[in-house]
């Protein structure tokens, strides 16, 4: 499966309006510094000391968003 990482700072940046908000992203243990990556689907992953946990998903057209943020592709 493709996924593209980046860090909670840049995925507090880009998600909309119906989509998780920061609040959301605290109370799943995401901050700034939290590495998560979102699969083509729109999963959203956060990292763990023992792998990697679902913590919410986006919706829309959230593909032009990421890699605009982050820079990268499906990877």
């Amino acid at each position: 499966m493709a996924f593209i990482e980046m860090t909670g700072q840049q995925l507090d940046k880009l998600l909309v309006e119906d989509e998780l908000h920061h609040d959301d992203l605290v109370a799943a243990g995401v901050n700034e510094a939290t590495i998560v990556r979102v699969n083509r689907e729109g999963d959203i992953e956060v990292r763990r000391p023992e792998g990697w946990e679902v913590v919410g998903g986006l919706i829309g057209e959230f593909d032009e968003r990421i890699r605009k943020e982050t820079g990268l592709n499906w990877a």
